[in-house]
């Protein structure tokens, strides 16, 4: 049987989107070429990253997501705040902020928990609610690292606006040439 790669996330309003379009484009006017950057579009609240699962196990997925949302009634978050994995002084992974109520680390906890009963890993670092807005790119030098660390010191990013999370999404991850195309094969919804 087959494959995909699939993770389980929540979309982001397309005003958020285009806000963090917006962020993307301060932060690419400053010669930051050592950073791969991440189309808007694709940007969404990551809860638990699965790698390659096989299409019989995609019903299996659903459940346990229509089961662990359906315990959860819709909840706000907010976007804002620059910051980088590991840290500022040695960006790999550049975001802006998610803070969000503890329901939400809950929940993800117990989709975490739950599919990790089908055979999927656990992730070793705590949970940490993020927009991933670009990489440092593979080839990048201590002195373009440096660079951008200056870069991301220098620039605020306010408060962009709330989120109101109510389904969680089954994704589809196509690796293309053009970048990471990603298909919704399943909307969980929270209970109302």
């Amino acid at each position: 049987m087959g494959t995909i790669r699939a993770f389980i996330a929540i979309e982001l309003p397309l005003t958020i989107q285009e806000k963090l379009g917006e962020v993307i484009s301060r932060l690419k006017s400053q010669n930051t070429y050592a950073v791969r950057w991440v189309p808007p579009h694709n940007i969404h609240i990551t809860l638990k990253f699965l790698g390659d699962v096989s299409i019989n196990n995609l019903q299996v997925l659903t459940q346990i997501l229509v089961s662990e949302t359906s315990r959860y009634h819709p909840f706000e978050v907010t976007i804002g705040g620059l910051g980088a994995f590991p840290n500022l002084r040695q960006p790999r992974v550049i975001w802006v902020g998610v803070q969000a109520p503890p329901i939400l680390e809950t929940m993800q906890h117990g989709i975490e928990t739950e599919t990790h009963r089908l055979g999927y890993g656990i992730e070793e670092r705590p949970f940490s609610p993020h927009l991933t807005i670009g990489r440092m790119s593979h080839n990048a030098t201590q002195d373009d690292i440096r660079q951008i660390a200056v870069i991301l010191s220098n620039i605020r990013v306010e408060e962009l606006g709330s989120v109101s999370v109510e389904a969680v999404r089954l994704f589809k991850s196509d690796l293309q040439s053009g970048g990471a195309v990603y298909t919704t094969i399943d909307i969980a919804q929270l209970s109302h």
